[in-house]
C-alpha cells in the first residue's frame, strides 16, 4: 500500500536556518532517503516552494476562486512530502519516525493514498537556483 508522508514546519525556522545548518540536516535526511530507497519503498519526495508563493482554488457556486496562499489554520506549514510503499501502516509510521529523528522539529502525517496515477517523471528542480533567483 502508498502512504504520503506530509513533513509539516514552521516556515519561518526553516527559512532562518544558514545554507550549512540546512545542509546538514538534508545529510541526515538523505541517510533516511538512502535508506528507504534500498528498501525499494522511496518513491517520489519533494520539498516544496515558500507558502507566499502559494495559490488555493476554491470553488463557490460552481465558480472556482483563486487566492493568494495557502491559508493553513495551523502553526506549522506542509512543505514537503514523500510516497513511500510499505506494507503496513506501522511500517510507513516507523519510516516517519526515522524521517523525524533526522529532522527533530519537524512533525510528520502520514495518510493512505487511497488513488495514485502514474506518468511522465516530473524533472528535478534545483532549489539553489530558484533562490537566487529570488524565487
Amino acid at each position: 500500500m502508498l502512504y504520503a508522508l506530509l513533513a509539516y514546519h514552521e516556515e519561518h525556522v526553516v527559512e532562518s536556518w544558514t545554507r550549512p545548518e540546512d545542509a546538514a540536516l538534508m545529510d541526515d535526511l538523505h541517510k533516511v532517503h538512502a535508506r528507504l530507497t534500498e528498501e525499494g519503498r522511496l518513491g517520489p519526495a519533494a520539498r516544496l516552494g515558500r507558502t507566499v508563493d502559494a495559490r488555493t482554488v476554491r470553488g463557490a457556486d460552481g465558480r472556482p476562486a483563486v487566492l493568494d496562499g495557502p491559508f493553513a489554520e495551523t502553526k506549522e506549514q506542509l512543505l514537503g512530502f514523500y510516497v513511500l510503499d510499505c506494507a503496513t501502516p506501522e511500517e510507513a509510521v516507523q519510516a516517519a519516525r526515522d524521517l523525524q529523528a533526522a529532522n527533530p522539529t519537524a512533525v510528520y502525517e502520514v495518510r493512505p493514498i487511497r488513488l495514485y496515477l502514474p506518468g511522465v517523471p516530473f524533472p528535478v528542480t534545483d532549489a539553489d537556483a530558484d533562490a537566487e533567483a529570488g524565487g
